[in-house]
């Protein structure tokens, strides 16, 4: 397996990857790296690559992509999830880092200290000019409370501010247990002597702070931003402060970087540093440290950490689901494979454990083995989900309580010409195993070569089947039976077989199926 390590990273985590016998650990650069897209099955970047459409078409084996870091912006992650490709970030490793750049940003507007420094170097002594304020009793309010804005708290708190913050995805109870109050937005901007933003950038929240939020914010205010430059509106901000409703802002990130000259930056109660804030050399190394490990532990064994396209797992709870995401797989492959007519719509009921937990991956799972058997894309539990809605194909999910197996999954397809039904689960043994067709029992292990058969329960049908295969020397490995109820006395029941062989079904054998009276239906199925 090809890594191709496309920016710079600490050393440490290089030698991550090299002591991995499997792979081939190519380093490059951002100038280079493009001349082996073609064999990467993972490439890790920081902020100096940008991982374009153009480029994931260069990238016809790549499986993740990991960013030394927690900004995503510079990858596309609508296509590579389209692709199927994880996109992993760092989102703890430079939290340090930043939190301190932030507290460093804080006390340069109080104390107007860049200018100060400028000053003083010039060979004047205007100690008047630069009379300071104490943050001191002044409020802090941290817009974003993740492991960043947690830090921000942590380091503000002792200087004697008070701290408050809004985050519509944190708890009252997680906030109180970092020493924040939590509150909605608008009494934080009405509140705060200085704000601090730590947000991801979405459309959502794109000129976060613009001229309507400034309008709520007390006079004076400052403003400080070591998250994403595209989260404040730069007109907005630089009209506040000409007219002086923003007393000061810093700013580490910027929409364009580098910025172009402007006239906010040309502000003295501007201070501006060039987006050093994870720029340390601990940071450095634990973004890179993290995100070898991550991509080692998604190449070796499928492990999702700090995934940003797909649920993320940790390494234990990987292993109690691996099993159950295999038989989601074959249950949905089983599913298509004994049906015709293009998919219309899919439903999935969970039942037992997995009808109380995040059921996204086993979702996927069951809709790549039913996609995989009609697509020449490639469908995974990355993409599965986006490529079935692309195709108008109905999806919807059930959970119940506990059935008569502790935990199963229960799968309906239905065609343009068909429905079926297939319900399996895994055995002690970790095997993934069907357990009815259609509402008929019949217990199989869905794996390898099988002949799947629907026919009317009269006598001969077993013996006549074993002929058929036995004189075109296949071998049956495994023969399992399932009976209905009668629907009436004067008609046979409808019954299944499932048969395990040892090799693949040629089209003749199923064609000498389909000629015997009583066989409604024969289909060979690969798992």
């Amino acid at each position: 397996m090809t890594v191709l390590v496309a920016d710079a990273v600490d050393a440490a985590a290089i030698e991550i990857l090299r002591a991995e016998e499997a792979f081939e650990v190519v380093v490059s650069n951002p100038a280079e790296y493009r001349a082996h897209l073609n064999e990467a099955e993972a490439l890790i970047v920081r902020s100096g690559v940008k991982v374009t459409k153009d480029v994931l078409e260069q990238s016809p084996r790549l499986r993740v992509i990991g960013r030394a870091g927690i900004g995503v912006d510079n990858i596309d992650c609508d296509e590579a999830t389209k692709r199927g490709i994880v996109v992993m970030n760092t989102p703890g490793g430079n939290a340090t880092s930043v939190a301190e750049h932030t507290l460093a940003l804080i006390l340069s507007l109080a104390r107007a200290v860049p200018s100060a420094n400028a000053s003083t170097k010039a060979g004047l002594w205007e100690r008047k000019r630069f009379k300071g304020n104490e943050v001191f009793g002044k409020t802090l309010g941290i817009v974003g409370l993740g492991s960043i804005g947690r830090q921000v708290a942590e380091r503000a708190k002792p200087f004697g501010m008070e701290v408050c913050a809004y985050d519509p995805f944190v708890s009252s109870d997680a906030a109180r247990d970092c020493g924040v109050e939590l509150i909605e937005l608008q009494p934080l901007l009405a509140r705060s002597d200085y704000i601090s933003l730590h947000l991801s950038l979405t459309p959502k929240t794109a000129g976060f702070i613009n001229s309507k939020t400034i309008a709520k914010m007390k006079d004076g205010v400052r403003i400080i931003n070591c998250a994403r430059g595209g989260l404040i509106d730069t007109d907005a901000l630089e009209a506040a402060i000409s007219e002086g409703k923003v007393g000061g802002a810093a700013l580490d990130v910027y929409e364009k970087e580098p910025p172009a000259e402007s006239a906010l930056l040309a502000h003295e109660e501007v201070v501006a540093t060039p987006h050093i804030g994870g720029s340390t050399a601990e940071a450095q190394a634990n973004v890179g440290i993290n995100i070898a490990g991550q991509v080692r532990d998604f190449l070796k064994s499928g492990v999702v950490v700090n995934a940003v396209n797909t649920p993320s797992v940790t390494a234990d709870q990987f292993g109690r689901l691996a099993p159950y995401l295999r038989l989601a797989e074959r249950l949905g492959s089983f599913a298509a494979q004994t049906s015709i007519g293009r998919p219309v719509r899919v439903k999935i009921t969970y039942s037992g454990e997995f009808s109380e937990t995040d059921t996204t991956m086993l979702r996927n799972a069951a809709l790549s083995g039913v996609l995989n058997c009609f697509l020449s894309q490639q469908a995974n539990l990355i993409n599965a989900f986006q490529l079935a809605r692309d195709r108008a194909i109905g999806i919807s999910e059930v959970r119940r309580g506990r059935a008569h197996f502790t935990d199963s999954l229960k799968l309906a397809l239905k065609t343009e010409d068909i429905d079926r039904v297939i319900e399996g689960t895994v055995f002690p043994d970790g095997s993934p195993r069907l357990l009815s067709v259609d509402g008929i029992y019949v217990e199989a292990l869905l794996s390898g070569s099988l002949l799947y058969v629907t026919n009317k329960d009269v006598p001969g049908v077993v013996g006549r089947l074993g002929t058929v295969l036995g004189e075109s020397g296949i071998n049956i490995s495994d023969f399992s039976l399932g009976r209905g109820e009668k629907e009436s006395e004067n008609e046979p029941a409808n019954a299944v077989a499932v048969v395990h062989t040892d090799e693949s079904l040629p089209a003749a054998v199923l064609d000498r199926l389909y000629r015997m009276h009583a066989v409604v239906y024969a289909k060979a199925v690969e798992l």
